[in-house]
């Protein structure tokens, strides 16, 4: 967990997943990342390569394209670790933003209790 909320501290990555939230399962190609970032080939490249190694995107290829998709599972996960974070034992703390114990945060997929980190 503590590597995927490293890989989104640059505030490069962070636009790329952001991008690739709204255009959803499809994706969008590495070269329309890069115009509409206006970020250098070789700088999207690496930051692209360090979002897929930690697995919150993954790329795939399409024609002469590679296609990027978010994977809304772990982005899911990450942010609901994150509010539960915030609302452990204080829901006060968030107010009506947190969560009830049955809600997924608007989530398809089932709620995910954090585990402890070793």
């Amino acid at each position: 967990m503590a590597k995927k909320l490293a890989v989104l501290g640059h505030p490069t990555r962070l636009a790329i997943i952001r991008l690739l939230v709204r255009a959803g399962p499809a994706g969008l190609a590495a070269g329309h990342l890069g115009r509409q970032l206006n970020t250098a080939p070789n700088a999207l490249t690496f930051h692209l390569q360090r979002l897929a190694h930690t697995g919150l995107i993954t790329p795939r290829r399409q024609g002469q394209f590679i296609i990027y998709s978010a994977v809304f599972p772990d982005l899911l996960r990450l942010a609901e670790t994150l509010v539960g974070a915030c609302c452990a034992n204080s829901p006060d703390k968030c107010g009506p933003q947190c969560p009830s114990e049955n809600d997924t945060v608007g989530s398809p997929y089932p709620k995910i209790v954090p585990q402890k980190e070793l």
